[in-house]
């Protein structure tokens, strides 16, 4: 973990030297309450002036301009975008829960507030991608329709790639409805290694769903070797006075910007 004085506070993930990937953590930002202090997310609530500051510390912090962040404003889809040497417009990153790109100095990232966030990197070709998986993208398979438009679109074989499952939330805090277990069940989900019951408060057993297993075993379907794939096992809720929780906080509550970028020098 990399932490500055007076900026943004990274969690920062050593994929390869020739790109930057990183989550952001809650301090070192200007925001207030629930939003404190660091969230670069205008879709979540926050005052659009301490947004708009956090993003400029962020780019400062990473050195690259503004422009150059790329937060899609996410709808628990499976969409992805895939992004080339222009710029994408508002509209373009509308109803977007990943983005692809093989650009150097343009940091792409989700955010998440007890989702998972995925990173990927091929070092072979330069692509990288940053997804966001709720469990409706992760019912959706996002992840294996990611690895599938890198493929066809970037000649990415899934066997070169590394992955990080960043911070979201645990098994033993995500509690479900009958009907979220359903719908892993009918995606074709290995049930018994994701999903565990346990006692509530009011003494009924209730489905908990492992989100990060379930998304690390549609990496591993999708081509990726284990020894890539690094999963952080950080629990945004138990966390959550060093990340976003939106079960703990409520959904008036800031983001974690996870993100992946390609240094000028890499290729």
């Amino acid at each position: 973990m990399t932490t500055i004085k007076d900026k943004p506070a990274l969690l920062e993930y050593q994929l390869d030297t020739a790109v930057q990937a990183f989550s952001t953590m809650r301090h070192g930002g200007v925001s207030t309450g629930n939003y404190a202090s660091l969230n670069v997310n205008p879709f979540c609530g926050d005052n659009p002036s301490h947004v708009s500051r956090n993003r400029q510390m962020l780019a400062e912090t990473i050195g690259i301009s503004e422009d150059r962040i790329i937060l899609p404003h996410q709808t628990h889809s499976t969409n992805v975008l895939c992004i080339d040497d222009n710029l994408p417009s508002a509209q373009q990153l509308e109803d977007v829960d990943a983005v692809i790109t093989d650009q150097e100095n343009l940091c792409i990232g989700v955010s998440t507030a007890d989702c998972i966030p995925i990173l990927l990197y091929d070092p072979v070709t330069g692509t990288i991608a940053a997804i966001h998986a709720g469990w409706r993208g992760t019912v959706g398979h996002i992840v294996t329709r990611v690895a599938e438009v890198m493929k066809d679109n970037f000649a990415v074989d899934p066997a070169n790639l590394k992955a990080v499952i960043g911070p979201g939330i645990s098994l033993d805090v995500f509690e479900v409805g009958d009907e979220v277990y359903d719908a892993f069940a009918k995606a074709n989900f290995n049930m018994d290694a994701i999903a565990r019951r346990y006692l509530a408060g009011n003494g009924e057993k209730k489905w908990h769903i492992n989100l990060p297993l379930a998304n690390y075993l549609l990496l591993t379907e999708a081509g990726l070797n284990e020894q890539n794939i690094l999963d952080v096992s950080i629990c945004t809720y138990k966390a959550h006075e060093k990340f976003f929780s939106a079960r703990r906080l409520g959904i008036n509550s800031g983001r974690i910007y996870t993100a992946v970028m390609k240094r000028k020098s890499a290729m």
